[in-house]
Parts: C-alpha cells; sequence; structure tokens
C-alpha cells in the first residue's frame, strides 16, 4: 500500500499496459490508451474524487501527467465512458453493471 498519488499511477499504469490492449477499438482516435485511462481511474479512486475532480488533480499536477505520458488532460466524460467500457470487460470500478444488463448512459 502506498500513499503517493505517482507511486500508484506508475503501479497503475505499468499493471494496466500488461493487461489491456492500447486502443479499445482499431478506429478509437488513439488520443489516450486504455491504460492512461486505466490509471486515472485508479487515481479517482485513490482521491476520493469524481471525474470533474481527478481532471483538475491532474491539471494542476504536472508530475502525475509525466508519469502517465499524457500530452493534454482527457475530459471528464472521456473518464466516465472509459469506466463504463472497462466496466464491461470486468475491470471497471463503481460503474460496473453485470453484461446483462442494458448499457446505461454516462452520468458524469
Amino acid at each position: 500500500m502506498t500513499k503517493s498519488p505517482v507511486a500508484l499511477a506508475r503501479e497503475a499504469l505499468r499493471i494496466a499496459q500488461r493487461a489491456l490492449p492500447s486502443y479499445s477499438h482499431r478506429f478509437s482516435p488513439q488520443t489516450f490508451t486504455q491504460a492512461q485511462l486505466f490509471a486515472i481511474l485508479v487515481l479517482r479512486q485513490f482521491f476520493k474524487t469524481d471525474y470533474r475532480g481527478v481532471v483538475q488533480l491532474l491539471q494542476d499536477f504536472a508530475d502525475l501527467r509525466q508519469v502517465l505520458g499524457l500530452k493534454k488532460v482527457p475530459h471528464y466524460s472521456t473518464l466516465c465512458y472509459a469506466e463504463q467500457r472497462l466496466g464491461r470487460k470486468g475491470l471497471g470500478t463503481d460503474c460496473w453493471r453485470p453484461s446483462f444488463d442494458a448499457p446505461r448512459p454516462c452520468i458524469c
């Protein structure tokens, strides 16, 4: 267990790079990798904040952006959709729904 958000981001990114394909679809915009988005979602849980809160933290802390390899900070809705997508794969957190449920709209 670590209390360092930088160390947590580094470890989450490393694990996600091994477990996830780089992009969810071959025609995706390829602005952010799934590993980057997953690591940001882990930070969201670490800081116990919402999507907009973690976006603000990333804008404020260059160290976190550097560790994650972000050239720009994702929009909060990107994180919400990524969490729903990863949840369908069994990797999400609080947006997870069983696969037999109808897809739920993003309530960011």
